[in-house]
């Protein structure tokens, strides 16, 4: 979440007249994350949420986030639920953008997740997977292994800006998952940003799962790979390093949901090399390209070249856990 659009107490006023969700209270733009404006609301009828999309969002693609969101919500997964305005619809509009508002989930994220919520955290990843599979609705991966060299093409004349060695080890990296990234393993609709920040808890128990703006359809393992990167590493730069721990009980209770099935344990290594890939060179492109004025929190890149250098080192899945 961020604020790339500033808006005035009148214009809050005047969108929320046209929800059944009583008088504007209090507001507050929330800084956290790089894709969309999001703004903490408080009316008589409660707290919400109100997303405005930014540039990244194509419009076309709206009704599959509100569409998975509502479904998520009715079959009491924690997600938020999309509210409708007083004309029935779910996308309103304000200050030329697209905009939708949803419930505010209790709890906080926290910054270091410990190996009981990594437990909870692989729980819920698979319940979202059992659950997708009876949606129809489909969504290619904007940011999947197709997109990365593109990136990394726009952005490669600067990446030494950032790190002496990003270039060396995102070539060799590309050029390896490009050659055996897998093709045939289970897929359906991901999450495909489960970060601490996008995970809640009250009283230690996982209480909301938010932003589902990169949901898209691709490997149930690649979710896999994306929060062992996410979730299961501690420490900063030279001192970064792989909890098994955490890895392990992320697994476990993913497993104790739905089984992976033999090809994708045999896929993770080259999974986690290409998540690890992929949020190195947004992070990058974010980091060479912030919008001047924006009330957003730049996530160093450099965390995920140091995770690439661990993968390097990895033999295969059993490595990930013990």
């Amino acid at each position: 979440m961020a604020v790339y659009t500033k808006l005035s107490e009148k214009q809050l006023v005047d969108f929320f007249s046209k929800y059944n969700l009583g008088k504007l209270l209090n507001y507050k733009g929330i800084e956290e994350g790089i894709e969309n404006t999001n703004y903490f609301i408080q009316t008589e009828k409660g707290k919400f949420i109100l997303t405005l999309y930014e540039k990244r969002v194509e419009q076309k693609d709206l009704p599959f986030f509100i569409g998975l969101m509502r479904n998520l919500y009715d079959e009491k997964f924690p997600s938020p639920e999309p509210l409708i305005n007083k004309n029935g619809n779910y996308i309103s509009e304000v200050n030329g953008k697209k905009a939708a508002v949803v419930s505010f989930l209790e709890g906080k994220a926290k910054n270091v997740l410990n190996p009981n919520h990594c437990y909870q955290v692989g729980v819920h990843t698979a319940k979202l997977h059992l659950i997708t599979k009876k949606l129809k609705g489909k969504r290619e991966n904007k940011l999947s292994i197709n997109s990365w060299r593109n990136i990394y093409n726009k952005v490669k004349k600067d990446c030494s800006k950032i790190h002496p060695n990003l270039i060396d080890v995102v070539e060799k990296n590309l050029d390896l998952i490009e050659r055996k990234w897998p093709t045939n393993i289970p897929k359906g609709i991901i999450h495909a940003d489960l970060f601490p920040d996008n995970i809640f808890f009250k009283d230690n128990k996982l209480s909301g799962i938010i932003d589902y703006y990169f949901s898209c359809n691709d490997f149930y393992a690649f979710e896999i790979a994306i929060c062992l990167n996410a979730l299961c590493f501690e420490g900063k730069n030279e001192n970064l390093s792989f909890n098994v721990t955490k890895a392990q009980k992320f697994i476990d209770g993913y497993s104790s949901i739905r089984k992976l099935a033999e090809e994708e344990k045999s896929s993770l290594k080259i999974l986690c090399q290409g998540a690890a890939v992929r949020f190195l060179l947004t992070r990058v492109f974010d980091f060479l390209n912030l919008t001047e004025g924006a009330i957003v929190k730049i996530k160093d890149p450099v965390e995920y070249l140091k995770r690439l250098e661990f993968h390097e080192g990895v033999k295969n899945y059993n490595d990930y856990f013990f």
